[in-house]
């Protein structure tokens, strides 16, 4: 049983003028081989892209892509015919299967922040697909987001019966058990928490919990992101 604490400092970065992002793993020109997954989970991208930008069309495959937005809104618009405007408290999956070329852009005057997650599919060669979802998140508490998990009641399904994101906003003072799960990811894209059995985690900070569990309290208002995994990258 392991708890790995990330720090936010310690991210790899990219800062174009337009895009500041922050990535948790190994991510186009920034590879370390020591750190490319946790459980199934390849990619956790804290994005923070300027008004009138984004990401010009581009492609992906076999990938089951999930955002997250913290604030401000972001246009999707792909080549199967899929668009979307994606605000605070709804959750997108982009499922690239065979193939799909999208853009993402800034749909506001302010900047957009976003967290985007990438994990496998069950199989290679899937139909493309999309889908976006209002979520009602349970005060205080995890709810289910975007899942696989069988038996899991989340906005949006994933193509991965072994992953599933759950989503919290705490207030200072509120708790949650985390899943008992063989891989945990937490992410804290806003305010901060303390962590049992590894203390404080602030603003960016990140845990990969490995076969161990815990008690997450809030010690500042609070967003975080928790995958709870139960299959590794073969």
């Amino acid at each position: 049983m392991t708890v790995d604490v990330r720090r936010a400092r310690d991210r790899f970065t990219t800062q174009i003028g337009w895009l500041d992002s922050k990535h948790s793993f190994s991510f186009g020109g920034h590879y370390d081989p020591a750190n490319t997954a946790h459980g199934c989970l390849l990619v956790n991208n804290d994005d923070r892209v300027a008004a009138g930008t984004g990401f010009e069309t581009h492609p992906h495959r076999d990938m089951e892509i999930v955002t997250w937005v913290l604030s401000g809104s972001l246009v999707h618009q792909d080549s199967e015919g899929h668009s979307g405007l994606i605000t605070p408290g709804l959750a997108q999956r982009m499922s690239a299967g065979t193939g799909i070329r999208h853009s993402e852009k800034n749909g506001g005057d302010g900047d957009v922040h976003f967290v985007q997650m990438w994990v496998l599919p069950d199989e290679a060669g899937l139909r493309p697909g999309y889908a976006q979802e209002e979520v009602d998140l349970a005060p205080g508490a995890l709810t289910p987001v975007a899942s696989g998990l069988p038996g899991h009641d989340s906005a949006i399904r994933i193509s991965n019966r072994y992953a599933g994101l759950h989503v919290a906003r705490l207030e200072p003072g509120q708790a949650v058990e985390l899943p008992d799960a063989p891989y945990l990811h937490v992410f804290v894209p806003r305010g901060a928490v303390e962590l049992e059995g590894a203390g404080a985690l602030a603003e960016g900070d990140a845990a990969r919990l490995t076969g161990q569990a815990g008690r997450l309290t809030a010690t500042d208002a609070a967003e975080v992101l928790v995958w709870e995994m139960h299959a590794g990258v073969a």
